[in-house]
């Protein structure tokens, strides 16, 4: 939606919290009535700036209007849906007045139901900010596998995913994040996309600590739709620059460790780990050259590497990546829905929400992601930094 339609439309919705708020509230509590729709007004006028320019021959806002307006989208977004359970519990007493005998005080049931909307917004908005901006705590999940081969027992993958280095996330927030997923050693970094919401020339600064990830056999990252949005090419050839390897439907073999005595051919491969990355699902409505495709990305492989990882930003492609064979999908892109209500919808896109899943034998992961989008606000769905191991089962 354009952003004069959408800034009509948000004013109206703080036109329509202040309506069902501020009158509610009464004389006894003038000075919370006042400070609201002080408020109000500071969110309406402040949420469109984060947008400004991105999409028209405007310049950009500085970063501090730009924080001001996605701090403000998530304390409305928790106001607009508290008023509305506010209304939807006032009518539920209304009627429920009318088929059964008791009293109710309903001045002061409104007055104080009005004042708790505002203050439980704001205390959920300061959580999920603190939520937001401390560095992802780190996740370990085993994944048990059938006929794995011993070679590969306990081999581990450190995934990062919708880090969305932008207005509010810079180089410090990723520092800290490296810092934390060097420290555990991992065999194989994964970035399964959404790592960027701007362009190489605003974030290359910002995103520059990435060259300083450190894992055995290096760190690997695929396309997310965000990716797209920001120019990819251009971010392809920046991630490559600074030493990462980019898997646009393609995989690499990953050898484990040293043989032990004479191994056949047959042998040697069974051992290896087939790691494959593909394009983000929607790759292809921007170029039709990417689009996303699982079975391309297993081209010549080895039959006997039967230890297959694919790495997809969006859980949505784990049908097609079961039908091609994997027997893991390391997925992002929900963010977990990252603060209520959104969690709430994203099962009506995703076929899955967040952590370990399975999908006929193949097994699915899906990180509530590294760091977030929009609103620096996470309440429910805390980040993470996954430290996933392959076991035998």
């Amino acid at each position: 939606m354009p952003l004069l339609p959408l800034t009509v439309v948000t004013t109206l919705l703080h036109f329509y919290i202040a309506i069902r708020l501020v009158p509610a509230m009464g004389g006894l509590a003038a000075v919370p009535a006042l400070a609201l729709l002080l408020a109000l007004a500071i969110s309406a006028v402040s949420m469109p700036l984060p947008f400004i320019g991105l999409r028209s021959k405007a310049t950009p806002l500085a970063d501090g209007w730009k924080w001001l307006g996605l701090v403000s989208m998530g304390w409305f977004s928790s106001m607009f849906v508290l008023t509305l359970v506010r209304d939807g519990g006032m009518l539920a007493t209304w009627l429920a007045s009318l088929a059964f005998p008791f009293q109710i005080d309903t001045v002061q049931a409104q007055r104080w139901s009005a004042l708790a909307v505002p203050v439980l917004a704001t205390a959920t908005s300061l959580i999920g900010f603190f939520n937001a901006r401390r560095t992802a705590a780190v996740v370990r999940v085993d994944v048990p596998m059938p006929d794995l081969p011993w070679a590969l027992h306990g081999f581990t993958i450190a995934q990062l995913s919708d880090i969305h280095v932008g207005p509010t996330i810079k180089r410090g927030y990723i520092q800290r994040i490296v810092d934390a997923v060097n420290a555990l050693e991992a065999d194989v970094i994964a970035i399964t996309g959404d790592l960027v919401d701007g362009s190489v020339a605003e974030l290359r600064d910002h995103i520059a600590p990435l060259s300083g990830l450190r894992a055995r056999h290096g760190t690997f990252v695929v396309t997310g739709n965000h990716e797209y949005y920001a120019g990819a090419p251009a971010w392809i050839d920046e991630l490559r620059r600074l030493g990462l390897r980019v898997l646009l439907n393609e995989h690499v073999l990953l050898k484990t460790r040293e043989s032990r005595g004479a191994q056949t051919d047959e042998e040697h491969d069974g051992n290896l780990l087939v790691l494959a990355g593909v394009t983000d699902y929607t790759a292809g409505h921007f170029d039709a050259a990417q689009a996303s495709d699982p079975q391309a990305a297993l081209a010549g492989a080895p039959v006997a590497a039967t230890t297959r990882v694919l790495l997809a930003h969006q859980p949505r492609s784990a049908p097609a990546a079961a039908q091609a064979g994997f027997q893991l999908q390391l997925s992002g892109h929900t963010h977990g829905g990252q603060f209520f209500p959104w969690n709430l919808f994203v099962p009506l896109q995703q076929p899955f929400v967040a952590g370990l899943n399975k999908l006929g034998d193949m097994w699915i992961y899906t990180s509530r992601g590294t760091g977030y989008w929009g609103p620096p606000k996470r309440f429910g769905a805390p980040s993470e930094i996954t430290l996933l191991r392959l076991v035998r089962s």
